[in-house]
């Protein structure tokens, strides 16, 4: 896979890709802390997690079906993070838990749908230029990883107080590269219907993958909610933080390469089982482990979990939703994955995580895992059904 002789637009959406994970790592990671510096609960930590998959659910399905709309993803974007950047301002300003709870719900409303427009434009770019969608895609691990050791060391010096102040800045450069973007050209030319999408939706394949991608989600979006606080119950230093993070991110990066080259090889719904079967080693691991240098070496096994898990799912729900409902189907694959499974795994995670402790939460994480991949090799068994009018486009992913 080559990287070189690319054109500007490919560039400034990898450069936009790069940016905006530096705000992943500040969400997922260290909101926790500052909100437990500001005095919270894990309970209260638990809820101001949990509310921003509830919030997601709507804002996901309202920017991503605006997008593909009015056919515009760049506009939607520059929307996006002035939205998070005001928001990022106003949330600096408070410290009250209520207060820090309807910013907060406000502030994930702009946040969460960055995510699934920037693959839809990624692979829109992709395919325009008759590239492979990992070789932008892949630009957001690299900056995952620069931004988890980066912030853990800067907020390690200056202090997690100091949390929201980074946020403002990146979102504020996410801006000015949102505003280079160039928006992708649906294929086919046909604008969203909602009687199509329903018939799409209503496919066995699809709920069945979806399911399997809930059940997965679960144990996933538990362990990204309180990864932290469990290296902070362990005594690591914000710096020793970023490493874990750093190390889950680079681990990802040469899978993600094998599969630009070898994945088309193997079927998605195996691959899907062995992520799933990985990712239930990972938790059980956790779930034993009593040092943070062991949780660091089990972050290397994001590898062959997210990284095979997350390329295989985008690439098989590319081709089971037809091209002109892709944003809404990357949204719809956002929601599950993400704002479902993160209402449920923050409400009950943290009830769970504060009353039965570490190794039973993570104990209980395995065993869901487990169940997503029976039900992946359940459903690859039985055999794949053809949705009609799916995109074979997928192929190029």
């Amino acid at each position: 896979m080559k990287l070189e002789q690319s054109t500007p637009d490919v560039n400034w959406q990898r450069a936009f890709t790069f940016t905006i994970y530096g705000t992943s790592v500040l969400v997922a990671s260290y909101f926790q802390l500052y909100f437990s510096y500001l005095g919270f609960s894990s309970s209260q930590v638990g809820y101001l997690y949990a509310v921003g998959p509830f919030i997601s659910i709507f804002s996901n399905m309202f920017w991503s079906m605006a997008s593909d709309r009015y056919r515009t993803t760049k506009k939607m974007m520059i929307l996006l993070f002035a939205g998070q950047l005001g928001m990022g301002l106003l949330l600096s300003a408070t410290s009250s838990f209520y207060a820090v709870f309807a910013l907060i719900t406000v502030f994930y409303f702009f946040y969460y749908p960055v995510f699934p427009l920037s693959d839809t434009m990624s692979i829109q770019t992709a395919q325009r230029h008759g590239k492979n969608f990992i070789v932008i895609r892949v630009f957001g691990s690299i900056g995952y990883a620069f931004f988890a050791l980066s912030i853990g060391y800067v907020l390690g010096n200056v202090g997690i107080s100091r949390t929201l102040l980074l946020a403002i800045i990146i979102a504020g450069a996410c801006l000015l590269l949102a505003t280079r973007l160039r928006d992708g050209v649906k294929t086919n030319g046909q604008k969203m219907e909602w009687r199509g999408l329903w018939n799409v939706l209503r496919q066995k394949e699809v709920l069945w993958f979806f399911a399997g991608v809930f059940c997965l989600a679960l144990p996933y979006r538990m362990n990204e909610a309180f990864l932290t606080l469990t290296l902070k119950s362990m005594g690591a230093s914000e710096g020793l933080i970023g490493w874990s993070l750093l190390a889950a991110a680079l681990s990802e990066i040469p899978v993600f390469f094998l599969l630009s080259r070898f994945g088309e090889r193997f079927k998605e719904l195996p691959l899907l089982t062995l992520a799933a079967l990985m990712f239930a080693l990972r938790f059980f691991l956790m779930s034993i482990a009593d040092h943070p240098g062991t949780v660091i070496a089990v972050q290397t096994l994001h590898s062959v979990t997210f990284g095979i898990y997350y390329v295989t799912a985008v690439r098989y729900i590319t081709r089971i939703i037809p091209d002109e409902f892709r944003a809404t189907g990357l949204a719809l694959f956002t929601i599950v994955w993400s704002s479902a499974a993160g209402l449920v795994s923050g409400t009950f995670g943290g009830v769970l995580y504060e009353q039965t402790g570490r190794t039973t939460f993570y104990f209980i994480a395995a065993g869901l895992a487990l169940v997503a991949c029976a039900g992946f090799l359940a459903r690859h068994l039985l055999g794949n059904a053809k949705i009609p009018g799916a995109s074979m486009d997928s192929r190029k992913m």
